[in-house]
C-alpha cells in the first residue's frame, strides 16, 4: 500500500514516496504503531556542516554506524544460525527474539500483525528487493525517535520492550526529539513522512532510552528445549547506574558527541540549535566497521567507503583516548629479580569492556634486558587473533583465571566474562548459558562490587581481590632476571578485542553458510581484530 501523496519535499525533489512499513495498523480501525525507513529522514537531515567545514550530517553519520548496520552484522547472523542449530525446536522464537534489536522495524511490523518476526527470510540483502528494506535498515531513525517515556528505566522496558505511543489520528504520530519545533517545520515533516509529527521530549536524552535495547537477559534452554534459567547477557545501563557516571554523563553524551556551536538539525529551512548531538554512535566495535567496508558487496553495505573508514578511525581514537589508562608502579629491583605493579584504570561509565560477552581486554607485559631482548613476556597477540598463554584460546573448555600476581609467561591477565552452562562448563552459546564462571571486567569509578546486584556482579577470583575495585585493577609482577644483564626496561600495553578468538572460532563446527562465512571473514582480518588502548614503560 502506498501512503499519502508526499508533498513539500517531493515537490522540492528531495524525497521519493516509499511504502508505509507497518501496514497492519493502517488497514484496521484501531491505530497501531508504524515506522518509516531512514530514506524518509535523511533527505532533510543531511548537508549539515560546522564553520570549520566538518560534516556532521545526521543521516551520513548514522548510516556508517553499527546501529544502521545492525542487521548486516555477519557475526550476529552467524550466531543466530548457530543458536537455531543448537536449539532447533526453538528456531522461531530465537529469530523473533534476535530480531528485536537487530531488525527492529520488521520485528515491530510482525508484532503489530500478531506473528513472529523472521531473520533469514530477509537474507541475503539485495538493494533491488525493496520488500526487505525494513529489515535491512537496522536501528532506523523512527525506532529510537518513537520510544515513549512510559516505563523507561524499568524492567518492563528491557530486552527491547519499549513503548510506542498509539496516535490519536493516523496522520499525527509523535516522533520525539530534543528541540521545540515551530508549526511550519512540523507541517513539512508531517507531510513528507506521511503523518509523523516532530515533538519535543526530554526523555530522548535519557540513558534509560538506551537501556531498553542495551539491557538483555537471555533465556537459557536445555537440549530438549526446556527453560532452565537466564543469562544477564548485556548490562551496560545497570553498570552505569551503579557507577559515579550516573550523575556525570549520560550514554548519549559519550556515544553521541555534542557539536560545540549552534547548527540547524535540518537542511530545509533549519534554524540554528544549541546542543546538536552527532549520530555517530561511537562504541567499541571498530573491527566490524572495517569488516563492513572490506566485504561491502557481500553485505550490501550502503555507507560509502570513506564514511566507514572515518567512523572506524573515530571509534579507534575514542577508545584510545577515553577508555582506559595504564601505569607502572612500585618498581623494585634486586639481584635475580624485578618486581612491579601494573595499574589499570577504567575511564568509562560502565565495565571495561562492556556489553556483548565476546569482548575482552588484556595486559601485554614485557621485560627487556640491556640489549633489548625480552627476558619475560606475557600476553603477546598472535597473528591469528589469539593470545599466547591464554587457556581459553587453546582449549574451549578452559579459561584463564583472574590474577593478583603473575610470575610466569603462561599467566595472562585478561579482563573478560566467561559464560557457564547448566553443567558449569565453559560455553559461548548464549542460549546454553545460565551465568558466569568469571567476570573481572574493569570497574568504573563508584562501582561498589560488594553491593552490586547479581546481574552485574564481579565473579571469580576478582571478587575477593582487594586490589580489584572501582579505583582500578592492580596486578603484581615478580620476574626472574637470573642470567640477564641490566639495566632492564618494563613495557606494558593494554589491548582490546571486540570479538575474541574463541568467540569467533566456536562458530567453525557449524556447517551453515552464515557461521562459516564469518569465520572466513575473521581469519582474513585476524591481524586487525585487536586495538592497543593504552601503554606505559619505565627503565630501571
Amino acid at each position: 500500500m502506498r501512503n499519502r501523496t508526499c508533498t513539500t519535499l517531493a515537490i522540492l525533489g528531495l524525497l521519493a514516496c516509499s511504502p508505509v512499513l507497518l501496514r497492519g495498523g493502517a488497514q484496521t480501525s484501531e491505530l497501531k504503531p508504524e515506522f518509516r525507513t531512514s530514506d524518509r529522514c535523511v533527505a532533510c537531515h543531511n548537508g549539515l556542516k560546522t564553520r570549520a567545514g566538518d560534516d556532521v550530517s545526521i543521516g551520513f553519520d548514522w548510516r556508517a554506524s553499527i546501529m544502521a548496520n545492525s542487521a548486516r552484522d555477519p557475526y550476529w547472523q552467524g550466531s543466530v544460525r548457530r543458536e537455531s542449530i543448537d536449539h532447533p525446536e526453538a528456531k522461531a522464537d530465537i529469530e523473533n527474539e534476535c530480531s528485536v534489536c537487530h531488525m527492529p522495524v520488521s520485528h515491530q511490523e510482525a508484532k503489530v500483525q500478531n506473528r513472529k518476526s523472521e531473520v533469514f527470510v530477509h537474507l541475503p540483502f539485495n538493494p533491488d528487493n525493496k520488500d526487505n528494506a525494513a529489515a535491512e535498515d537496522g536501528v532506523s531513525c523512527s525506532v529510537c525517535h518513537q520510544v515513549a517515556k512510559e516505563k523507561l528505566g524499568t524492567a518492563e522496558s528491557f530486552n527491547g520492550e519499549f513503548m510506542v505511543d498509539t496516535p490519536q489520528k493516523q496522520d499525527e504520530r509523535p516522533e520525539y526529539g530534543p528541540f521545540l519545533i515551530d508549526a511550519g517545520h512540523k507541517r513539512v515533516m508531517q507531510s513528507s513522512t506521511g503523518g509523523f509529527v516532530p515533538t519535543q521530549a526530554e526523555h530522548i536524552r535519557d540513558s534509560a532510552l538506551c537501556g531498553t535495547c542495551h539491557t538483555l537477559k537471555t533465556k537459557a534452554l536445555s537440549k530438549d528445549g526446556k527453560d532452565i534459567g537466564s543469562l544477564p547477557e548485556q548490562m551496560p545501563y545497570q553498570e552505569w547506574l551503579h557507577s559515579d557516571y550516573r550523575n556525570v554523563k549520560s550514554c548519549q553524551e559519550c556515544h553521541m558527541p555534542v557539536v560545540h556551536e549552534d547548527l540547524p538539525v535540518t537542511a530545509v529551512f533549519g534554524q540554528p540549535r544549541t546542543g546538536l548531538h552527532q549520530h555517530v554512535f561511537i562504541g567499541g566495535n571498530f573491527f566490524m566497521l572495517r569488516l563492513f567496508n572490506n566485504y561491502r558487496q557481500d553485505l550490501s553495505t550502503a555507507a560509502l567507503p570513506e564514511e566507514l573508514t572515518v567512523n572506524a578511525q573515530r571509534t579507534e581514537n575514542f577508545l584510545q583516548s577515553q577508555a582506559a589508562r595504564v601505569s607502572i608502579r612500585n618498581v623494585q629491583s634486586s639481584p635475580g629479580d624485578v618486581r612491579f605493579e601494573v595499574f589499570v584504570q577504567n575511564l568509562t561509565g560502565h565495565k571495561l569492556p562492556t556489553a556483548y560477552p565476546s569482548r575482552r581486554a588484556w595486559l601485554h607485559v614485557t621485560v627487556l634486558d640491556s640489549a633489548g631482548h625480552a627476558i619475560f613476556e606475557s600476553g603477546a597477540l598472535k597473528p591469528d587473533g589469539s593470545i599466547v598463554g591464554n587457556d581459553n584460546d587453546t582449549d574451549p573448555h578452559r579459561f584463564e583465571p583472574h590474577y593478583s600476581e603473575i610470575s610466569s609467561p603462561e599467566q595472562v591477565e585478561i579482563y573478560e566474562s566467561i559464560l557457564k552452562d547448566s553443567a558449569d562448563q565453559v560455553t559461548t552459546g548464549l542460549l546454553s548459558a545460565i551465568g558466569y564462571l568469571k567476570d573481572n571486567r574493569v570497574l568504573p569509578t563508584g562501582f561498589n562490587k560488594a553491593t552490586a546486584e547479581p546481574d552485574i556482579a564481579v565473579v571469580g577470583e576478582a571478587a575477593q581481590d582487594p586490589d580489584f575495585n572501582d579505583k582500578g585493577s592492580v596486578v603484581r609482577y615478580s620476574i626472574s632476571t637470573s642470567g640477564a644483564t641490566g639495566p632492564f626496561r618494563i613495557e606494558v600495553e593494554l589491548w582490546y578485542q571486540p570479538i575474541g578468538f574463541r568467540w569467533a572460532h566456536n562458530l567453525s563446527p557449524y556447517n551453515a553458510a552464515e557461521p562459516q562465512r564469518f569465520v572466513g571473514y575473521y581469519e582474513s582480518m585476524s591481524a586487525s581484530t585487536a586495538l592497543l588502548l593504552a601503554k606505559a614503560e619505565v627503565g630501571l
